[in-house]
């Protein structure tokens, strides 16, 4: 089987909700030598786009969204594996303390960009969905001194706004200038993050882990 039609089958096992099925699929493409972040980028996180871009037309509505995330997170148990396997020995890119903002549980991106930040040589702080931004200050305040980067993600416009708010507080509490700040999401752009005074942002999980290890260089 070409790698494309791989590619294909999983792609619409996300977009069909295809829970029981998408990580047999997975262990498929493995098995054929496919390499796990292949999988991952060219195959469910097309998936996963066309899913959200369903869900901002009002095409299909959360249940659907929850199917699909469920068929990804079981793809992710899979892949998450052999993603590990090959992270480089000794490879140290930093601190990250992933969160989803206060006000959204919606974790299908956020449990990715964190997995994808692991095998990429990041040592991972996951403090989940719904977070506090005084939370956020807190964790960071434990990791004064080192290299630390904060990834938050928010799939709605009301939760992003608290990305503001939040680098208001690490100004105030002088954190701004001893970590990196990098935010996600389907409204988050390049405008925001320039207006809110943060580091980065990127389209998808794949393009997280590049970007967020330029950001630490």
């Amino acid at each position: 089987m070409a790698n494309q039609e791989i590619f294909d089958k999983l792609r619409d096992a996300i977009v069909n909700q295809n829970v029981a099925g998408t990580p047999e699929l997975c262990k498929e493409a493995l098995a054929a030598g496919v390499p796990a972040l292949d999988i991952i980028t060219k195959g469910l996180s097309v998936g996963m786009k066309i899913v959200g871009d369903k869900f901002e037309a009002a095409e299909i509505f959360l249940p659907q969204i929850m199917m699909s995330g469920k068929a990804m997170s079981n793809a992710m148990e899979v892949l998450t594996p052999e993603l590990e396997k090959n992270k480089k020995e000794g490879e140290e890119a930093g601190l990250a303390i992933t969160f989803v903002a206060e006000g959204d549980i919606h974790d299908i991106g956020h449990r990715l960009v964190t997995t994808m930040l692991g095998a990429n040589g990041f040592q991972i702080v996951d403090l989940g969905v719904d977070v506090l931004n005084e939370n956020v200050v807190e964790e960071a305040a434990k990791h004064k001194g080192e290299k630390v980067l904060l990834v938050g993600s928010a799939l709605m416009t009301t939760s992003m706004l608290g990305q503001k708010d939040l680098m208001d507080r690490l100004n105030e509490e002088k954190l701004r200038d001893s970590v990196k700040c990098m935010f996600g999401g389907a409204p988050v752009s390049d405008k925001w993050i320039e207006e809110i005074g943060a580091d980065a942002t990127a389209e998808n999980a794949a393009e997280a882990a590049k970007v967020a290890l330029e950001v630490m260089k």
